[in-house]
């Protein structure tokens, strides 16, 4: 088994589409900025996130679906190798950041901000191990 991708489910595509391809600067595989589906990726590493049209997979799954989570269900983490030359062209690219750059613990700064969508989003720098 290989875990392919995260899917969100997303009621403003476009909106999403240019946060993760434009503000995060995730690489998208297609193209596709009105949806209904599109994956971006990161320049190293195999994850994905995968952005999927809210409606068309109500269409899918009816009922089953519901209606859009309320709080927070989610946490998309992204490791950077610079928090902080990263929080700023993200900063400058239109993002708002929540939290951070700070230390969460002895081995990681992280920094917290939101997708158009509310998604929590979390960067990740890793410190090396204090011996």
């Amino acid at each position: 088994m290989e875990l392919a991708q995260v899917r969100l489910l997303v009621g403003d595509f476009a909106a999403c589409y240019r946060f993760y391809a434009d503000v995060l600067g995730l690489k998208p595989q297609s193209g596709a900025t009105e949806g209904p589906y599109e994956k971006f990726s990161p320049a190293v590493g195999s994850a994905g996130i995968a952005l999927q049209d809210r409606d068309m997979m109500s269409a899918v799954l009816g009922d089953e679906l519901g209606d859009g989570a309320t709080g927070h269900r989610s946490l998309v983490v992204l490791r950077v190798d610079d928090l902080d030359a990263y929080c700023a062209q993200v900063t400058a690219r239109g993002a708002t950041l929540l939290y951070g750059p700070a230390a969460m613990t002895d081995r990681m700064r992280v920094a917290h901000l939101k997708d158009p969508e509310g998604n929590l989003v979390e960067l990740q720098e890793w410190l090396l191990l204090r011996g």
